[in-house]
């Protein structure tokens, strides 16, 4: 090829860097791009697909991967340009969207669903099993983790057949959860419903069983780009693998070092061995950082290079040096959030930073609280991302159901959400007659009320709920005929007024019901989504517009404009930046998380987890810690987190209260304090020693004690319950170990 045709398009590889060229020339076979945090990855993915493009690819035969719709809408757009319509052709989606798409196409070789499938959300999927477990007669409490575990199961492939067989040897538990997967995959079809685990698990077994499907597909896509590798599961590999194996022009984009979603299956394994798997592959490092300072990048760098399990990559800049990073070491979670509030008021008041240029992360959603009150009463206007979603609200969520049935009369799930709401004088028991019967017969409840002579034969139902149920389903049906000739923005006016759900709303207000009337706004709002999806799409059916609000996310749904502070979990900050970070809660125990300390393989995820964190930051990072907090009720000391003493000490600008000046009013300050004690200054070589005399399994072990143990000498305990003690022994040969209280000859000091 001729790479000076290459170069020679300047629109294309304008203001790239030497290693964004290399890949965005490299076009053909394997291609690894090691994207370091705010490297330009989807810049440099969006011009080697216009690359392309412009070397005679078609964009029909281009599939490129994304794990947010937010991430695809902002590549499509970038790529419309570059390249200009001709981007329209390319499939550009997440996973789950685009394995949607070729489902309503190809799922019916299963004979199990047809086309018009359902998409069950999380909380669909709950109800689902939670149906399960109660038809099965097993007790809830014991099974509260099953819908984990199904998904767990979808993710690396496990069919029901192979869970039982596996179970049949294990215990009643194992069995029971068998038992329950294999009742609710059963319930799934007879709704002609997928969970969103399905999407891809089924896309899989279909490419698996009928190879001239995954032929037709490997024809189609013939230049496939997957972005975040790093945070693909089982079963999403094994799909990029299978579409990518017949002309293995395929190029991943990740990052290691950014690999935090091990806890729901993500394997960072597929990156690290993506050598393994194309020998060939070309490798391409992108480490210039364009977002963060000289300072932030060096905290990052610094606390990431203590994990062993990673690729080598350093990050730099040519930005400027930029502010110390500010770390404040509070009393209690309360100052935290007080010292948080008043350093915000301070950058909207003196330094003409706005309040959507502020985020801040934790560890867990449960920090949020504090910081809410807090923000309260400082009148500081806050948004929290990834707490309860727009289509997770009830009203929301009623209208959608209706929508799946009209679109699916199968889907007696969502009918049963339905059926009474509003009320119709429709009895519980009456219902559940219906519905045991429609299970028995292997119908749904449409099927079995539009069949006069099969409804004539379900027992026990009085004749004014065979009235009231024949006149709802006469209702759909009418619905059903008007989504054939009506927008869905109009259909779903139709709805809201015939079905006498406004109605309700409207009879709410005038009983004073305060929440009515966001209720009525929400359903506005989502006419309004409708109305755009539809400008947007308009041949779109409503299995369409159902897939786009299944397949939102979190991060998706987050608006862009507004005049807020941002609270979220790290988690759900993974791939925002912002001028601005705090990341609090900086403490053993809480991050890392106590969970990590039993395993090497957690806590460095826990450190990619921080590391992801700092690089969130562009301008300006403040990191908190506090002394003491409350959990579970109960006042807790804690030490200041490791990852704290991994940064360089030049990098810091540190502050903490002080107890002689309690009535002054905490401030961010601009020099190191005595106070400031890294956690290697808890060791206990520097505690009086003072045996205890209790005997140490009547001794209240708590976070923070200081003990001896006779083999491994002085430690922390960084965590404590009834039976065991998770302590940080201050040799570091030794590390931290997890012991049982009752026989480890350990005293407390």
């Amino acid at each position: 090829m001729n790479e000076q045709l290459f170069l020679s398009d300047e629109k294309i590889f304008r203001n790239l860097n030497p290693q964004q060229v290399e890949a965005v020339n490299k076009l053909d076979g394997p291609l690894l791009i090691m994207a370091g945090a705010g490297s330009g990855k989807t810049r440099v993915l969006t011009c080697r697909i216009a690359n392309l493009i412009a070397q005679g690819i078609s964009p029909w035969n281009i599939l490129a991967i994304t794990f947010t719709n937010k991430a695809a809408n902002e590549m499509k757009t970038r790529a419309e340009k570059l390249i200009g319509t001709s981007a329209k052709s390319i499939v550009l989606n997440t996973f789950h969207s685009f394995c949607a798409q070729v489902l309503r196409r190809e799922i019916e070789i299963t004979n199990k669903f047809t086309r018009n499938f359902a998409i069950y959300d999380a909380n669909d999927s709950k109800a689902l099993i939670k149906r399960c477990i109660v038809e099965l007669k097993l007790e809830e409490d014991k099974f509260s983790n099953t819908h984990f575990r199904i998904s767990d199961m979808k993710n690396n492939l496990i069919s029901v057949e192979e869970f039982k067989e596996k179970a049949a040897t294990s215990d009643i538990k194992e069995k029971n959860i068998a038992m329950i997967y294999d009742l609710y995959q059963h319930k799934l079809r007879e709704n002609n419903a997928l969970d969103f685990d399905d999407l891809i698990f089924i896309m899989v077994k279909i490419f698996k069983r009928y190879p001239e499907v995954l032929d037709r597909y490997q024809e189609r896509f013939q230049y496939i780009s997957v972005d975040e590798y790093q945070d693909t599961n089982y079963a999403q590999y094994v799909l990029t693998k299978m579409l990518a194996e017949k002309y293995k022009n395929i190029c991943v984009v990740g990052d290691a070092d950014q690999s935090i979603y091990g806890w729901r299956g993500a394997d960072m394994r597929n990156i690290l061995n993506f050598e393994r798997d194309y020998p060939k592959a070309h490798v391409v490092k992108l480490e210039q950082n364009y977002r963060s300072t000289k300072t932030i990048l060096t905290a990052a760098n610094s606390v990431i290079e203590n994990n062993f399990d990673r690729k080598p990559k350093t990050l730099w800049t040519k930005n400027e040096s930029g502010e110390k990073i500010k770390f404040v070491l509070c009393r209690d979670d309360k100052e935290e959030a007080s010292k948080v509030a008043q350093e915000i008021t301070r950058l909207i008041e003196r330094e003409n930073f706005r309040y959507n240029d502020i985020a801040l992360l934790y560890r867990t959603n449960a920090q949020s609280r504090m910081f809410e009150e807090r923000f309260l009463r400082s009148e500081i206007p806050y948004l929290i991302v990834g707490g309860l979603k727009f289509y997770d609200r009830k009203e929301i969520k009623d209208i959608i159901a209706y929508l799946h049935v009209i679109g699916n009369p199968r889907d007696s799930v969502h009918m049963m959400r339905i059926i009474n709401t509003p009320r119709r004088g429709l009895g519980l028991t009456n219902l559940e007659r219906l519905n045991s019967f429609a299970e028995e017969a292997g119908l749904s409840i449409f099927e079995v009320v539009s069949d006069k002579n099969l409804f004539a034969q379900v027992p026990n139902l009085t004749a004014k709920f065979r009235e009231g149920i024949q006149k709802f389903i006469a209702m759909m049906t009418s619905f059903m005929e008007s989504a054939n000739d009506v927008p869905i923005d109009e259909l779903i006016n139709i709805v809201i007024k015939e079905s006498g759900y406004m109605k309700m709303i409207k009879d709410d207000q005038e009983d004073g019901k305060a929440e009515s009337i966001s209720r009525e706004e929400n359903i506005g709002e989502f006419i309004n989504s409708a109305k755009d999806f539809v400008e947007m799409n308009p041949s779109a059916s409503i299995q369409d517009f159902l897939n786009h609000i299944a397949l939102i996310s979190d991060i998706d749904s987050m608006q862009d404009e507004g005049s807020y502070v941002k609270l979220m979990t790290i988690h759900a900050a993974k791939g925002l930046e912002f001028p601005v970070v705090f990341v609090v809660g900086m403490e053993e125990g809480l991050f890392p998380s106590v969970n990590s300390f039993s395993t090497e393989s957690e806590l460095e995820e826990e450190r990619r987890t921080c590391y992801v964190a700092f690089t969130r930051a562009e301008k300006k990072l403040y990191i908190t810690s506090a002394a003491k907090r409350m959990v579970f009720g109960k006042i807790r000391e804690r030490g200041i987190s490791r990852f704290v003493d991994e940064i360089p000490k030049y990098c810091l600008e540190s502050s903490s209260f002080s107890y002689a000046q309690q009535s002054v009013k905490p401030t961010f300050k601009n020099s190191v304090p005595n106070s400031y004690k890294p956690p290697t200054a808890y060791h206990a070589a520097q505690i009086a020693v003072k045996p205890a005399t209790k005997n140490k399994s009547t001794i209240d072990w708590n976070v923070g004690d200081t003990l001896n143990h006779k083999k491994w000498g002085l430690g922390t305990v960084m965590a404590a319950d009834m039976r065991d003690v998770t302590v940080q022994f201050a040799n570091p040969e030794v590390g931290i170990k997890k012991l049982k209280i009752s026989i480890a000859p350990i005293t407390k000091l």
